[in-house]
């Protein structure tokens, strides 16, 4: 059982297939079930379908009716909210993103809720879909991408990962033949900034001034744009809501402790201080800043070095939620495809496995065990990803040692 589980042959093509059919129908049905059953916007359990799409859609009625600033007030965002659903015992689901994602709320709040949520679906869906396949092209690939279980995390929250994941991803992919396309794509990723920490870091270490000038120039026009349209208070109201998001969202776990997939989570919910979790949380976020300089500056191929970056971008925040990672879906492509072409060592196939698996029990594990999956199988996946880089490096070495004698 060890030997097969080692060298991976357990997950043949056909095996592949069929897992991803089984994880991608029954989803599919329960969800279309959820919404059969739902009414009048409301799931049975009374809350708005798509759940958190229901703050996004709630500013931007707001920047339609002329109070963008007002987002920002919890409050008032709530009473937003209950208006859309014209009820007022339903959950409050808080606004915390920068300003220029309110122009992309205010244009899906020109639909119905249920069609916008469509809408929102049916754009983003397919552009981390197109991430995946400029990744890693072939028969399956899109099954299994479809398959991968935070695709219905993400569905069922209406959230903004496939997004994220298709910014990030397809920002990696582009770097190379397209570095400013890359850089727009990485700038764009702005909206949500702590899954963009190391960026810079990598792109400056790496010289790619062409991908930092797109990324400069995106940044300052979306964020400029959103200064024009909704005035100077809007960045005030911004930075003053971020004290409640750090405080009574982060800090306190209002959210909940097993839906955040962080070190600094399960400290928290392992019932660590606030200062204890954010020191082990800046400690990890600085060791990974280390091995992301080391990998980028070594001979290792580009694939491993975009797989590091991904999952490195979602290991370091104490801020990311099971829907978040939809984003390791890019990182597994590059493994995969580096595996593709240099084949794959012991363990890696069935690590990936196992890590493209853990987001269907993620929550459920930390909630139950307060184990902490999610943040478990980040961090197997970047040690995946340093150890493939280490054992290519010495591989290649010693074949020159070798050539030399």
């Amino acid at each position: 059982m060890l030997a097969i589980l080692r060298d991976g042959s357990w997950l043949t093509v056909e095996r592949l297939r069929v897992y991803s059919l089984m994880l991608a129908i029954l989803p599919v049905l329960a969800l279309l079930a959820w919404v059969f059953l739902s009414s009048n916007g409301l799931d049975p359990y009374g809350r708005p379908v798509g759940t958190d799409f229901s703050n996004v859609y709630a500013a931007g009625r707001m920047v339609l009716d002329g109070n963008a600033v007002e987002a920002y007030d919890p409050a008032q965002h709530f009473a937003a909210q209950q208006a859309v659903f014209n009820e007022t015992d339903i959950p409050f689901y808080g606004w915390h993103y920068p300003p220029p994602f309110l122009g992309v709320a205010a244009l899906l709040a020109l639909f119905p809720y249920s069609l916008a949520l469509f809408v929102w679906m049916g754009v983003t869906l397919p552009a981390y879909l197109l991430a995946i396949r400029k990744i890693l092209p072939g028969n399956g690939v899109m099954l299994a991408a479809i398959a991968f279980p935070a695709v219905f995390i993400n569905l069922g929250h209406g959230q903004n990962g496939f997004l994220t994941a298709a910014l990030l991803g397809g920002g990696l992919a582009m770097l190379n033949p397209r570095p400013f396309i890359a850089g727009i794509m990485f700038g764009a990723l702005a909206y949500k900034p702590q899954f963009g920490i190391f960026i810079p870091l990598v792109l400056l270490a790496t010289g790619r001034w062409t991908t930092i000038v797109g990324a400069t120039l995106t940044v300052l026009s979306i964020f400029g744009a959103a200064w024009l349209g909704f005035g100077t208070g809007i960045y005030q109201a911004f930075l003053e809501s971020t004290s409640f998001t750090r405080k009574i969202v982060l800090e306190a776990g209002t959210t909940g402790w097993e839906k955040v997939q962080s070190l600094f989570s399960a400290i928290r919910h392992w019932g660590g201080s606030v200062e204890f979790a954010y020191s082990l949380q800046f400690a990890l976020a600085a060791l990974l800043a280390i091995a992301l300089f080391r990998l980028w500056q070594s001979d290792a191929s580009f694939p491993l070095k975009a797989a590091g970056l991904a999952t490195a971008s979602l290991l370091a925040t104490p801020y990311a939620m099971d829907y978040d990672l939809i984003a390791l879906a890019p990182a597994i492509a590059f493994m995969v495809a580096h595996g593709r072409n240099h084949g794959f060592i012991a363990w890696e196939k069935s690590g990936l496995a196992g890590i493209a698996i853990s987001p269907l029990v993620a929550r459920s594990v930390a909630d139950i065990t307060t184990i902490p999956l999610g943040f478990i199988a980040m961090a197997g996946l970047m040690i995946l990803v340093m150890r493939r880089a280490r054992h290519d490096t010495t591989l290649d070495q010693t074949s020159d040692r070798m050539a030399i004698a």
